[in-house]
Parts: structure tokens; C-alpha cells; sequence
């Protein structure tokens, strides 16, 4: 398999460990940094170039695009698509993933289980938008924040109205959810790929925090999901379109309820906790659903040559 990894930097945990993956499985693989790639559209068909030489003939492509380059490196990752690649994770599902407000419309429309959550635009509403909720503790959330910034929770409602007036005044899109306060602090990845949970782990908060991520000092414990908890993770991603995903619950009184849905989730955390080779299982997904590359025709000899014989 040729395979390339969409990635800002070959470094990164993440990235290196799906290189060593690959390679070790005998594929041939590269970084492309999505932000060098330039594309040419047209109804003849698409091209791609990278620092100036054409890319072309990849098998597949594994997409590590960050927050904020969302935009153009899915249109990257959608040339490669027009142009044949497989990839476990399309363009389309990405966008889903990544604006919290359609995520969570199109996983509560299917049923699955997540915070109450309203959604409003104009300053006069907010009053009832708020009392459609209920009482705080409420959770405040940037639509596109990642990695747990841009997550605010307030005890009151004073403060539920002024941290929403402040993000109105910065013309910031959120909404706002339920805390939910039996989880206390604690939340569960699950890592999807394809059709099954392949790790989980139990994610802690720090001391007076409510948020758990690993980059804001949460603390990351292998467990093992329960089966109603893997059926949801795994419902969620595809219903998204992602086949490999992060997919973060909350144990809640009602059940497993999703918090968000990670398209480019990241390996170090979770390996490290797990000791799953998740990087090797993504790969093998990836060769799975990669077509096989068009045969080359053989080039014919030099005319030359054939006057010889």
C-alpha cells in the first residue's frame, strides 16, 4: 500500500507512530504536510502538487488535520479523494465532527444518548433559551474548541448570562449543555476503528477542574468499556462517517451519554494507558479499505533499440 499521512509535523507522537505502523507492515508511506499541498480543479480531472513535484497514486490517505487549519486541509484530504484515495475518515465526516452543534444534532437524531443542549443567536433570547435547559451548573462550549479549551462551566445563573453575553460580544458560536454532576470529573475515550472499540480509557480530572483531558492535567486509566458504552462509541462514529474516532462518554445515571466525537484523535495518551498497538490497528483498517493502485503499463523499448533486432 502507498500511503500518505496529512500532518503539520512528522514529530508529533501521533504521527510518528502511524509511520512506524505502516513500515512496519511494509507500506510505503509519507508525511505531507496538508498546508504545501496545491491542488488544480478542472472537468478534465484533479491534480495535486507538493513543494513543486505532482502527488499522485496513493492507495489511501490518513488524515491528522488540526482545528485550525479545518478548512483547507479538508479540501486537501478531498482532492486525494477525487482523485481515488481511500480514506478512513472522508472529508464530509470530518466537517460533522468538527461543528459540535450539527455533531450533536445528528447523533440525538439517531438516538444516541448526550447532554441536554441548547443553541440560540440573539441576546434577547437567552432568558428562555437558558430556562429551556434548566437549572446550573451549566456547561459552556466553543462550537470549534478542542482539547478542552474554550469548555467554561458556570455554578449560577448570573454567570451563565455574562459568560454568554462576553462570547456574543466576540461574535463566538457556542452552546450550552447539562453538567452532569454524578460523572464527577471523569469521562471515558473510547478509540474506534472500524466496527469496535479497540482501547478505553478512564480519564480523571485534576483537583478543581471539571475538565479531563490529558492536555489539561486529566489523568488516563485503562478500562475496559462496558458493552452498552462500545455499542454507543461505535454507533456515534458512524453515524458521523468516521471509521477511526475518539469517541468521549460520560457514565451517567441514564446511561452512556456522548460528549464529543474526535475525528483526529490522539495515540500517546491512550497507547501509553492501554498498551495497544492502536496505531497498528488503524493501519491494518486502512490497508483493508484501500483500493489497489492501477497497474502501470510496461514502457515500451527505445525505437532504436528495435530497429536492432
Amino acid at each position: 500500500m502507498k500511503l500518505a499521512i496529512l500532518s503539520r509535523n512528522s514529530k508529533l507522537y501521533s504521527t510518528r507512530r502511524l509511520v512506524e505502523a505502516a513500515r512496519e507492515r511494509r507500506h510505503t508511506v509519507r508525511v505531507l504536510d496538508p498546508l504545501r499541498c496545491y491542488m488544480r480543479i478542472s472537468i478534465e480531472g484533479f491534480d495535486m502538487r507538493y513543494k513543486g513535484r505532482p502527488i499522485a497514486g496513493y492507495n489511501a490517505v490518513i488524515p491528522r488535520i488540526g482545528a485550525s487549519i479545518t478548512r483547507y486541509g479538508n479540501a486537501v484530504l478531498h482532492q486525494f479523494e477525487l482523485m481515488g484515495s481511500f480514506t478512513p475518515n472522508p472529508s464530509v465526516a470530518i466537517m460533522r465532527a468538527r461543528d459540535k452543534l450539527r455533531c450533536h444534532q445528528l447523533l440525538a437524531a439517531q438516538g444516541i444518548g448526550m447532554p441536554v443542549t441548547v443553541f440560540g443567536d440573539n441576546p434577547d433570547d437567552t432568558g428562555d433559551l437558558l430556562a429551556m435547559l434548566g437549572p446550573p451548573p451549566h456547561v459552556i462550549k466553543l462550537n470549534e474548541g478542542t482539547q478542552g479549551s474554550g469548555v467554561m462551566l458556570t455554578e449560577k445563573l448570573s454567570a451563565s448570562r455574562s459568560v454568554i453575553e462576553t462570547l456574543r460580544g466576540l461574535y463566538a458560536t457556542f452552546l450550552v449543555q447539562e453538567f452532569i454532576e454524578e460523572a464527577k470529573g471523569a469521562d471515558l475515550r473510547c478509540f474506534v476503528v472500524g466496527d469496535q472499540v479497540v482501547a478505553a480509557m478512564r480519564r480523571q480530572a485534576p483537583q478543581g477542574d471539571f475538565r479531563s483531558n490529558l492536555h489539561r492535567g486529566g489523568i488516563g486509566k485503562a478500562v475496559r468499556a462496558s458493552a452498552a458504552e462500545q455499542a454507543v462509541a461505535v454507533r456515534a462514529a458512524q453515524v458521523l462517517g468516521l471509521g477511526v474516532a475518539g469517541v468521549d462518554l460520560i457514565r451517567a445515571r441514564r446511561g452512556p451519554l456522548v460528549l464529543e466525537v474526535n475525528s483526529s484523535p490522539g495515540l500517546e495518551g491512550i497507547e501509553q494507558a492501554t498498551g495497544v498497538d492502536i496505531a497498528g490497528r488503524i493501519i491494518d483498517h486502512v490497508a483493508a479499505g484501500a483500493p489497489p493502485l492501477p497497474k502501470r503499463r510496461a514502457k515500451s523499448p527505445p525505437r532504436a533499440a528495435l530497429m536492432k533486432r
